[in-house]
């Protein structure tokens, strides 16, 4: 596959690309339910609640810690998991601003 060429996009559209590629996995949406229902940090419950292997688990939270979209805390031998608010608040407002995007303005194809 080539390259995405980032570089000639700007940062919004980047950050876009970036949050509708962390959430176009199921599991990892499945994740963010979870973190949401529990509303506390969470340590081991997630591959119980997921049902996927724990290094399948731990990939799909790299990902979502990577776009910020959740934060860990290491407690002791373990890292808890939990949904990081103001990047949350943040990919919410951006994602919004995008979606609402005026389609009345483009009418050429009706």
């Amino acid at each position: 596959m080539g390259s995405a060429k980032t570089e000639i996009f700007n940062q919004q559209q980047n950050e876009i690309a970036s949050l509708a590629k962390v959430l176009a996995h199921p599991a990892r949406v499945a994740i963010l339910q979870y973190l949401f229902k529990t509303n506390a940090c969470v340590c081991g419950d997630i591959v119980d609640e997921i049902g996927l292997a724990q290094a399948t688990i731990s990939q799909h939270l790299k990902e979502l810690k990577q776009v910020g979209l959740i934060k860990g805390n290491v407690e002791g031998t373990s890292v808890c998991y939990c949904i990081h608010p103001e990047n949350w608040k943040k990919m919410k407002s951006l994602l919004h601003e995008f979606l609402d995007l005026d389609l009345a303005q483009n009418s050429c194809c009706s």
